[in-house]
């Protein structure tokens, strides 16, 4: 009877691996049968509940009354962590809204199992905050800390890439230098690697890690500028004020489009805020329009909206996208170019990223082997277009895109403590 496992705790998808009894690395079904569970946790004001994952989603769609709390990772390290959210009479912190949120992913594992789980290798993306590493540090601490109030007693951390690569290398027929291209919801990480069976039971592998670099850009930061680009310009978003002296204020419509700042909307300051900027606009009814949403609290549902959209341009050409808000819509059009041009900027950032990784490890792009794709962001069309443009040579492996961390991080897990 095992107490170690791997958690992949996401910016949108989580998952909690564990290695059976033959040495295979499992996922634990979380929710309904599930073995991924979204990020998300839905404060109940009617029930006085904490709702989580798909339920959590499905209480705030249907209308009930409360707050939902999305993208969490995001905040580690930065200074909203310090930020606390009303919930009813309460004030919650970051921290103890993380640990709601693993110790049930804990409580759920432990009961599909039968037995306690003590023991756990946290997966962490390269770097939670680019370019400094007293906040990166801070936040590895504040996940632990999370972490360690919800039971967990013995706490290590890999890299999300390293072990998106340690799943592939079960099924590597032979040694090869892989790039691993891991693009979550919230940071996007590359690992230059050397994998191969042999290598695979070794306790030490720092000596095959050539390189690893990351970038704080993911998928909710393409739903932002999705967001950006294309519906909110529709709520007022690049107008100007009636006197044509000056633009309206972006703040608002980043707050919109950013998945966990979203809930600074709906404070009483920040809607009148938002009133005294529709009296002032040249295009009042499109700010009126904002208003409505923001006081039918539709500010997740919308971007919700938007990230099934990304979703739905990586196979087709071009969408209608319609918002309903109250008795009216928004409305605009979406097409895989538009996304591209949308995202040029950061996935500009993306390359040189990969670049800074080779040249770390002072390997050209002809030499890789294998280009190991995880994480949902790889499905946008200009994402993985570009990747296979730089690497025309190697061999694409897609992984379990959701659950190839977890897996691996199960199968650290047994290294460490097995």
């Amino acid at each position: 009877m095992t107490q170690f496992c791997g958690l992949d705790f996401g910016t949108s998808n989580s998952t909690l691996g564990r290695v059976d009894a033959e040495g295979h690395p499992q996922l634990v079904a979380l929710e309904n049968g599930q073995k991924t569970i979204p990020s998300v946790l839905f404060f109940g004001f009617e029930d006085d509940d904490v709702h989580f994952g798909r339920e959590a989603v499905a209480e705030y769609v249907t209308g009930a009354d409360g707050r939902l709390m999305r993208s969490l990772k995001s905040v580690l390290g930065t200074a909203l962590y310090a930020d606390t959210t009303r919930v009813k009479a309460r004030r919650l912190g970051f921290g103890e809204i993380i640990g709601l949120f693993v110790g049930e992913m804990k409580r759920r594992a432990e009961a599909e199992l039968g037995h306690e789980l003590t023991q756990v290798v946290m997966g962490r993306p390269v770097h939670f905050v680019d370019d400094d590493e007293d906040a990166d540090r801070q936040a590895q601490h504040q996940l632990e800390a999370a972490v360690r109030a919800q039971g967990f007693r013995d706490i290590q951390f890999q890299f999300e890439p390293i072990a998106a690569a340690l799943d592939y290398e079960r099924q590597a027929g032979s040694e090869k230098l892989a790039l691993i291209v891991d693009l979550g919801g919230g940071t996007s990480d590359f690992s230059l690697v050397r994998v191969s069976p042999d290598r695979a039971g070794h306790p030490d592998r720092s000596q095959d890690i050539l390189a690893t670099a990351g970038v704080h850009i993911g998928g909710t930061d393409f739903d932002r500028l999705l967001a950006m680009s294309r519906v909110m310009p529709k709520l007022g978003l690049g107008s100007r004020t009636l006197d044509g002296k000056r633009h309206l204020p972006v703040a608002p419509y980043f707050d919109l489009s950013t998945w966990h700042r979203i809930n600074r909307l709906y404070d009483a300051k920040a809607i009148r805020d938002l009133r005294s900027t529709m009296r002032e606009a040249r295009e009042a009814e499109r700010v009126e329009t904002f208003v409505m949403l923001v006081e039918e609290r539709l500010g997740h549902r919308l971007i919700g909206a938007v990230e099934d959209a990304k979703i739905a341009l990586s196979d087709r050409e071009s969408l209608a996208f319609t918002f309903p808000v109250r008795d009216r819509a928004i409305e605009t059009d979406m097409t895989v170019a538009q996304l591209g041009e949308a995202l040029a900027a950061s996935i500009e950032r993306l390359e040189m990223t990969i670049g800074e990784t080779l040249l770390q490890a002072g390997v050209v792009a002809g030499a890789v082997d294998s280009l190991i794709l995880t994480g949902g962001s790889t499905l946008v069309p200009a994402v993985a277009g570009r990747l296979q443009a730089l690497f025309p040579e190697a061999e694409v492996v897609r992984t379990d895109v959701l659950g190839s961390v977890g897996l691996g991080l199960a199968l650290e897990a047994k290294r460490v403590f097995g």
